[in-house]
């Protein structure tokens, strides 16, 4: 039985080194792996949509690039621009919801909210996570686990829980969501298009196994959020400071005698309603990503600012205040790319690919499906992007698919595992480790916490991968 208090012996703490230590020991690890990995490509060709994928039998040596000191001096800056969509996303938001902050909505609606769910308020996690996890599943953006977080956050704590449970609610939820992909056009469409399988087929078992995993991580948290409410001195976060000012303050409000939402925030809380309803409707009719939700979010701030009354010396201070906040988590995204950033620049990244395929091959039938799952988690340390990761990777897997004995349906489920379960765990996940940032929660605490849910969803997999194999599933 996993538990979750924290060692009072000062003599038995051994925790994980900062975060952004070990992304540059990661970097300094890739820039070795420059030196001894052959260097090799694929040719690529046309896709879906125009989008570039790899011919598989093109596979072949090219000059060696070995990553230079140049090349790791440049790996951060680097990997900062590369991600900048995402880096200056997080900034924005923590800009924009310290601006709601100051308006007083959220502190009225953490007031009523609280008092309305204070008799049942473990109800509310496999509400929000089954809504967060339908969501992910048929939209595909597990990234909108960045904007849940601070909304959760104010409300979890006034109910006695903390940042972890707030964090765990919204990226355990949109990570399951996104990685079975019941109808994600994002991963499983993508895929299923790459190995010529007709679009969202065999949806009737993705959606069993979503509802298994679902399951699995709404009990483990929900037992983590009841210790917490017995005894808070449980919690990994009882010790830090940030989060004790954090409870002290949303449990002050929870406390307060209902109040009434004054004129002018009404207002705001219209606008920040309608933004709402136009995010969604952007996400899913128009394609909108990063850059277009953050300029929602800067109109959002300026309008709701405007609409409470707040002077526009206190918006800028406030927002200001906001992505300070936040910052830790934005720059923790630059340097976790900068470990593709030197793999690709040193031309070993389809090296890699190419000998986990030629590994898979050479296993026993029953073991090629749990072969791809973990070459797919292997590969999702350096490619963290769904699209990055099918473009790559399943031109090779649907062939090998056939070679092996395994169905391209079950192929595709491998990959769709392999890719958004371990986006939650690895810190060269950009939208997770922004996540994290966002709710004030360490990687390493988190890792805590998360690490024996992520067994569970590893053994889960394995066993329905196996099943798919046995049954010859071809959806």
């Amino acid at each position: 039985m996993t538990t979750f208090s924290r060692p009072t012996d000062k003599r038995r703490r051994v925790g994980l080194p900062h975060i952004y230590i070990i992304l540059l020991l990661c970097i300094g690890m890739a820039a070795l792996a420059t030196h001894w990995i052959p260097a090799g490509e694929y040719a690529r060709i046309p896709g879906p949509e125009g989008r570039p994928v790899i011919d598989p039998g093109s596979f072949h040596d090219v000059a060696a690039s070995p990553a230079s000191f140049m090349d790791l001096m440049l790996a951060v800056p680097s990997g900062l621009v590369g991600s900048a969509q995402i880096v200056f996303f997080v900034l924005i938001v923590g800009g924009a919801f310290a601006v709601l902050r100051r308006t007083g909505l959220i502190e009225l609606g953490v007031e009523n909210l609280s008092r309305r769910f204070s008799d049942r308020r473990l109800l509310l996690i496999p509400t929000l996570m089954i809504v967060f996890a339908l969501l992910a599943t048929f939209i595909g953006v597990p990234e909108l686990s960045m904007v849940y977080v601070p909304i959760l956050l104010p409300l979890l704590i006034a109910l006695g829980y903390d940042s972890v449970v707030a964090a765990a609610v919204a990226l355990c939820a949109t990570g399951l969501g996104y990685s079975v992909g019941v109808f994600n056009p994002l991963n499983t469409g993508l895929a299923q298009q790459l190995a010529d399988l007709p679009l969202y087929s065999g949806y009737s078992f993705r959606i069993t196994l979503l509802a298994v995993l679902l399951t699995i991580s709404i009990g483990y948290i929900m037992r983590y959020a009841h210790c917490l409410a017995r005894n808070p001195a449980r919690g990994l976060m009882a010790h830090d400071a940030t989060e004790r000012d954090k409870r002290e303050r949303y449990q002050a409000i929870a406390g307060h005698s209902s109040s009434r939402l004054s004129k002018r925030q009404w207002l705001a809380a219209l606008l920040a309603l309608g933004c709402l309803g136009l995010l969604i409707f952007g996400v899913t009719r128009l394609g909108w990503y990063m850059t277009e939700i953050s300029g929602l979010f800067i109109l959002m701030t300026l309008l709701i600012g405007a609409a409470a009354g707040l002077a526009g010396e206190v918006i800028c201070e406030s927002f200001t205040d906001g992505c300070r906040e936040v910052m830790m988590g934005a720059l923790v995204v630059g340097i976790a790319r900068g470990v593709a950033v030197v793999l690709e620049n040193g031309h070993v990244l389809d090296t890699m690919v190419f000998v986990m395929g030629q590994l898979v091959s050479e296993l026993p039938p029953v073991f090629s499906a749990i072969g791809m799952y973990a070459a797919q988690l292997g590969i999702n340390f350096f490619i963290p992007s769904g699209s990055g990761q099918a473009l790559v990777t399943m031109p090779i897997m649907a062939p090998l698919a056939d070679i092996v004995g395994v169905t391209r349906q079950t192929a595709v489920l491998a990959f769709q595992l392999g890719d958004g379960m371990s986006n939650i765990v690895y810190p060269t996940a950009g939208y997770f480790m922004a996540t994290l940032g966002i709710a004030g929660v360490p990687w390493s605490k988190w890792v805590r916490f998360f690490l024996p849910l992520f067994l569970l969803w590893i053994v889960t997999a394995t066993a329905f991968l196996i099943l798919a194999q046995i049954l010859q599933w071809q959806g």
